[in-house]
C-alpha cells in the first residue's frame, strides 16, 4: 500500500492538490482512499460532493473521508478522562471548567492519525492520499508518535508498578482519586495506535510527504523549515509542488513584477530543495473543483509520472562506517547550526532543531562506542563515533 500525505502552508492549495492526485490514483484502477485530517475540512469542498466521517464513494476506485475527530477522542480517551473529571471534582473543579481541563488541547487530532494505520492495515486500500493540516500542526501531529513513545517506553511501566504500592496506601488516607488499571490500559493502547503510525510513514518505501507551496517567500521560507523538521523525524518528502505559477500567456505589464518575483522564487525552490523534484502548476482561471477539473488539474501536474512512484528516494537517518570508525548521518536539509544542539544520554543521541527535539536510539553498532565529533554540512548532520 502507498501511502501520500500532502502538507502545506495554509491556502496553498494542499487539499485540491491531493485530491487531484487521488483522482489520478484511482483512474488507473488502484482503489484509492483521500482523508482529511485538517480540522477545517474542505475536501468535500474540492470534489463538489457530501463527505463524512465513514468512506464514501466519489467516483470509480476513489473514496472520501473527513475524519470527525472529536469522536475518535471521546472513543480513546474516554477512561482517561473520566479519571481526570473525577480528579478535578475532588479539587473543587468541576463543570464546564472541569469538561474542557480533562481534555489536552489538539489531542482530538492526534487521534485522527490512528486511522491511518488502520487504513495500511485493513487490506482494502492501494493507496491511502492525506490531506494534512496546515504545517504547523501536522509538524506537531507527526512529531507526536515519536516523542510520546520516549515517555510510554520509560514511564509507563515505572508509573503502573508505583501506582499498584501507591495506591492502597491513599485509600486509605485521602479520598483522591487514583488511577487504576483501566486508565494506564486506556493510556497503553492510545501509546500503541501512534506507535502503529509512526512505523508506517517513517517507512520511506511505503509513505511519501509532498510539500505543497506557493511562489511566495514566506511560504517557502516555512517549506525550508517544515522539510528540516519532518526529515528529523525521518519522514521522506519525495516531491515538491509549486503551485498557483502565473501562465506565460499572461502579457499584462501590471503582472511583470509578479512574473518575476515568481520566477524568483521558483528558482529557489528548484536550487534549495534539489534533488527532491518539484512538480508545478499554473494558476487557474477558475477553481479546480469536481472530479473532472481535478483530473485536469493532475494531469498537469504529474504528466507522464505515476503518482505513486516514490519520486525521490532520500535516507533520512543512515549508519556508514568511516575511516575505521562509524558515523550516524542525519538528513537535516536547511538546518542551521545556531538553532542545533546535540546530547548523548546512555544509548540515545538527543537532536534539538529549533523548537523539536528527537531522541534517536543507537543501533548496536554504535551503542559501545563515544561520540568523537559532529559537524552539519550540505543539509546532512554527522556524528562521528570512535
Amino acid at each position: 500500500m502507498r501511502v501520500l500525505l500532502f502538507t502545506g502552508k495554509g491556502g496553498v492549495g494542499k487539499t485540491t492538490t491531493a485530491a487531484a492526485t487521488a483522482v489520478r490514483c484511482a483512474a488507473s484502477g488502484r482503489r484509492t482512499l483521500v482523508v482529511s485530517t485538517d480540522p477545517a475540512h474542505s475536501l468535500a469542498d474540492a470534489f463538489d460532493a457530501p463527505l463524512g466521517d465513514t468512506p464514501a464513494m466519489v467516483a470509480d476506485s476513489l473514496w472520501g473521508q473527513q475524519l470527525d475527530t472529536r469522536l475518535r477522542l471521546e472513543r480513546s480517551w474516554g477512561d482517561i478522562r473520566a479519571w481526570l473529571l473525577d480528579v478535578l471534582a475532588w479539587a473543587g473543579v468541576e463543570g464546564i471548567e472541569a469538561e474542557e481541563l480533562a481534555v489536552v488541547p489538539g489531542l482530538d487530532e492526534v487521534f485522527a492519525l490512528a486511522d491511518l494505520a488502520d487504513h495500511a492495515d485493513s487490506g482494502l486500500w492501494d493507496v491511502l492520499v492525506v490531506d494534512c493540516a496546515p504545517t504547523a500542526e501536522t509538524l506537531r501531529l507527526l512529531s507526536l508518535p515519536d516523542v510520546l513513545g520516549w515517555y510510554v517506553e520509560r514511564l509507563f511501566p515505572v508509573g503502573r508498578r508505583l501506582n499498584k504500592v501507591v495506591a492502597p496506601v491513599l485509600g486509605r488516607v485521602t479520598s483522591l482519586p487514583v488511577a487504576g488499571d483501566e486508565v494506564f490500559s486506556a493510556g497503553q493502547q492510545v501509546f500503541d495506535r501512534l506507535e502503529a503510525v509512526r512505523q508506517l510513514l517513517g517507512d520511506t518505501e511505503r509513505s511519501s510527504v509532498r510539500l505543497v507551496v506557493t511562489p511566495e517567500r514566506l511560504v517557502v521560507a516555512e517549506a525550508r523549515r517544515t522539510h528540516t523538521y519532518l526529515s528529523l523525524f525521518g519522514y521522506g518528502v519525495d516531491a515538491v509542488v509549486a503551485n498557483r505559477l502565473l501562465p506565460g500567456a499572461v502579457a499584462d505589464p501590471w503582472f511583470d513584477r509578479w512574473k518575476a518575483a515568481h520566477a524568483e522564487q521558483l528558482a529557489a525552490i528548484e536550487e534549495g530543495f534539489a534533488p527532491v523534484p518539484v512538480l508545478r502548476s499554473e494558476l487557474k482561471p477558475t477553481e479546480p473543483i469536481g472530479v473532472e477539473a481535478l483530473a485536469g488539474f493532475a494531469d498537469e501536474l504529474y504528466g507522464r509520472l505515476d503518482p505513486t512512484s516514490v519520486l525521490h528516494r532520500g535516507e533520512p537517518l543512515r549508519v556508514e562506517s568511516h575511516e575505521g570508525g562509524r558515523r550516524l548521518v542525519q538528513a537535516l536539509p536547511f538546518g542551521a547550526r545556531d538553532e542545533l544542539s546535540l546530547a548523548r544520554r546512555d544509548d540515545e543521541l538527543i537532536v534539538s532543531v529549533g523548537p523539536y527535539r528527537r531522541a534517536i536510539v543507537l543501533p548496536d553498532s554504535l551503542r559501545t562506542r563515544q561520540v568523537a565529533g559532529a559537524s552539519l554540512a550540505d543539509g546532512e548532520l554527522v556524528v562521528e563515533f570512535s
